[in-house]
């Protein structure tokens, strides 16, 4: 006899709690194997593929594309063990989902998210069911039979033992958790299936309600009367949600709890670009700029530990952090996100340059995992690939401080007392003010430009 189980949104770690559909992997009535991925879904903080620890028929699913669900929501139901046509059309008496203390079967995989293990189903916190075109129907159609009156979802999975009418309500378009069966314990009948479509094509047949008073126009947001702008003259709307809105969140906390100051600085670059050249030309892997910048800034955090630090404003307490995990800005189709480099303070340029190099490409193709992109204690943001000089950059919240590099550029610049034409980058450094004073913000980033102008000075300590 078949059993059907409920798979529940795991905890894909890192403190998320919801996750948003981006694309089903399987439909109902395909086979699925254990730890087979069934979905996609994206978080906060990347887009990932959930497996399902069970194997066999899938039975219903939860949530359309584009829905978002909270951790513990169902996700779908698996029919699992007895004949294939069992598991295909589980009976009712196995249609109730085990409670999670039932989950610990043979059939449980323990690995619901590759790299994140669990030590079973995530407890349920609300369950969310999509709406369907046919209980909007059924709110107008006309009085029918009470047997065949729409009823609200009931949970877990359908009492349907025949595919046929299992692949009947598919092709219509039927959810078959609107459908009250009359057969023997709410087994739902062929004859039910029908009845509901034909109270769905009636609804559908029905005269169209009189059309809704047109918009009123709204003000301007300049404020000024007589300027209305109605939504049907462009106006548009985006869910803040996924990665848009965890930076909005993220950036949002930063400006409201972080008291911070900006401080920059233009240095000459060019010694910086000679040296990295000759680095090339010796042979082996290549060095990128961002790389050399990331040494001196670890190094420069060595010196002035404040900045690789955070707040704990419950205990009233600034932190300092042993080790340097660096994140880095990285511009993707998904928007800004920003991959960490791990123990950054004890890789080389070389080392750092491969692990740059990796990240980037990772988060390019959408693959990045939660752990990928925190952890991070000073971030780097080279905004100079956009083609500008400067910014005041907005602290990454827990951290206390952010390096931005502008664009290296020639300029007009005095070296050795004659005017020239040099390599120059303006540096900008903005930190919280409760870790430190501007004279230990100013002093790591004097440190920094000299490091680019003279990266000689990196010898003494190396």
């Amino acid at each position: 006899m078949a059993q059907v189980l409920e798979f529940k949104l795991p905890d894909l770690g890192e403190g998320l709690t919801e996750a948003e559909i981006v694309r089903w992997l399987v439909d109902v009535g395909d086979v699925v194997a254990i730890d087979q991925p069934v979905v996609e879904v994206e978080t906060a903080k990347a887009m990932v593929e959930v497996p399902c620890p069970y194997g066999g028929v899938v039975t219903a699913r939860f949530g359309d594309e584009g829905t978002e669900l909270p951790v513990g929501a169902p996700l779908l139901t698996v029919a699992v063990g007895g004949s294939p046509e069992q598991a295909a059309a589980p009976a009712p008496e196995a249609q109730k989902a085990p409670a999670a203390s039932d989950a610990e079967s043979s059939e449980y995989s323990g690995n619901v998210l590759v790299g994140y293990g669990t030590t079973g189903p995530a407890a349920r916190r609300r369950r969310v069911r999509r709406e369907t075109p046919v209980s909007a129907a059924a709110v107008v159609a006309a009085p029918v039979v009470p047997a065949q009156e729409p009823v609200a979802a009931p949970p877990g999975p359908v009492a349907v033992i025949s595919p046929l009418v299992r692949k009947l309500a598919r092709d219509r378009g039927l959810d078959l958790r609107e459908v009250r069966g009359s057969g023997p314990e709410g087994l739902i009948l062929r004859a039910d299936v029908e009845s509901a479509l034909a109270v769905r094509d009636r609804a559908a047949e029905a005269p169209a309600a009189a059309p809704a008073p047109a918009p009123v126009a709204v003000a301007a947001a300049g404020g000024r009367s007589g300027m209305g702008v109605s939504p049907a003259e462009g106006q548009g709307r985006v869910p803040l949600r996924g990665v848009r809105g965890a930076v909005a969140d993220k950036l949002s906390r930063s400006r409201t709890e972080i008291p911070d100051a900006t401080c920059w600085v233009d240095a000459d670059a060019t010694e910086l670009m000679a040296a990295r050249a000759a680095m090339n030309a010796a042979g082996g892997p290549k060095i990128s700029v961002l790389a050399l910048l990331a040494r001196i800034c670890v190094h420069a955090l060595s010196r002035f530990p404040e900045l690789n630090s955070t707040v704990d404003t419950a205990a009233r307490e600034i932190v300092r952090l042993p080790s340097v995990h660096l994140g880095f800005a990285a511009q993707t189709e998904r928007g800004l996100v920003v991959p960490v480099v791990k123990g950054a303070d004890g890789r080389t340029a070389e080392s750092l340059s491969a692990e740059f190099a990796r990240l980037t490409e990772v988060a390019r193709a959408g693959s990045l995992t939660p752990a990928d992109l925190t952890g991070g204690t000073f971030t780097l943001n080279n905004y100079g690939v956009f083609g500008v000089d400067g910014s005041t950059p907005i602290i990454n919240h827990p951290e206390a401080a952010m390096l931005g590099v502008g664009r290296i550029v020639p300029k007009p610049w005095v070296h050795q007392g004659e005017l020239a034409v040099r390599q120059v980058v303006q540096l900008s450094l903005t930190f919280d003010h409760r870790v430190c004073d501007g004279g230990t913000a100013g002093g790591f980033l004097r440190y920094v430009a000299d490091c680019v102008e003279n990266p000689a000075v990196l010898l003494r300590t190396l």
